[in-house]
């Protein structure tokens, strides 16, 4: 039998999920819920209801697993919890600094009503997160360097364009070169936040908008490009969509250590990534997490979990014999 999965949220994300469940066999898409009118609202899954969150409650027991694709600023927060309570739910919650107080709230709901909760999913948390954690225990004596792009910020894009006489905007966040090589080589260099990215921005203006005033306020934007090396070039509406309306993204978790008695042995583990589209990405891996946490929920286990806890053998369509013949 599939796996029943529920969409909540169809933008970016939500789109992700419906082509990665008709990618995986196991799976299958029984709804899609949306805040907006569903009756606007044209999906590209054959004969799947899209439903106004309103009623989602009439689905508890139509729905294996419900994948959250709302945003982590306002949504997730009070989203999980709350479907947790009807639901086992995944999510992609992104603010590593809220990551424990949304565990809490999640754990909470979910075992109260007996199901499980998976959070953080998705590659940066997730299998950043992973990577990280492996090498850290591999090493225990190195350091560790992260390192985003050369991709799209959807956020900092967003701050862009909410800036006065912007029309329409792209930011890329880009890796240092020197230091990314500096990092490979194994020399632990120490690197401020300036000399490990820069950020170049891609900017439409609205007619009679100042250039030299959207600049500097850019490039003093506290929180997104103040303490970074910043480059701006304005540009045409028909050549930004052109050449910058996909979202790529991408980056590198790297550990640079030593063994030996003396510590003369040096290793570098890196786990990189280079992605065409990154939330058909996240939503690859979000469905994955989807299919462990319905095995756990039949196991009987309740509560929240993140990639941490939870073993690669579930995230697999294979069986554990399969793995361990081919994958092993």
């Amino acid at each position: 039998m599939s796996i029943r999965i529920g969409i909540l949220g169809y933008g970016n994300l939500g789109r992700g999920v419906e082509c990665a469940v008709k990618a995986n066999d196991d799976l299958e898409l029984v709804a899609v819920f949306t805040r907006r009118d569903p009756a606007l609202l044209s999906i590209k899954t054959p004969g799947v209801p899209v439903v106004n969150v309103s009623d989602v409650e009439e689905w508890e027991d139509k729905i294996d697993v419900m994948i959250l694709c709302g945003g982590s600023a306002t949504d997730l927060p009070v989203q999980t919890p709350h479907y947790a309570k009807m639901f086992n739910v995944v999510d992609s919650f992104d603010t590593h600094a809220r990551i424990p107080e949304h565990f809490a709230n999640v754990d909470k709901a979910a075992k109260e009503n007996g199901h499980v909760g998976i959070i953080s999913v998705g590659w940066d948390p997730g299998l950043f997160s992973l990577a990280r954690v492996y090498s850290n225990a591999i090493l225990p004596n190195g350091k560790d360097y992260t390192f985003w792009g050369r991709g799209v910020s959807q956020g900092h894009s967003d701050a862009i364009r909410r800036i006065e006489g912007v029309a329409d905007a792209r930011q890329y966040t880009v890796p240092v070169e020197k230091a990314l090589a500096a990092v490979r080589a194994g020399e632990n260099p120490e690197l401020s936040t300036r000399e490990k990215h820069t950020r170049e921005c891609y900017v439409v203006l609205e007619d009679g908008a100042d250039a030299a005033k959207v600049e500097q306020e850019i490039k003093t934007m506290p929180n997104y490009f103040a303490d970074y090396d910043t480059t701006v070039h304005f540009i045409s509406q028909e050549e930004l969509d052109k050449n910058h309306k996909g979202l790529p993204h991408g980056g590198s978790v790297i550990r640079s250590g030593v063994t030996g008695h003396d510590g003369e042995n040096k290793h570098v583990i890196e786990f990189k990534l280079d992605l065409d589209s990154n939330p058909e990405f996240t939503t690859s891996v979000l469905v994955c997490y989807a299919r462990a946490a319905y095995r756990l929920a039949k196991e009987g286990v309740t509560g929240c979990k993140t990639v941490l806890d939870i073993a690669p053998s579930y995230l697999s369509a294979q069986s554990d014999e399969e793995l361990r013949a081919h994958l092993l």
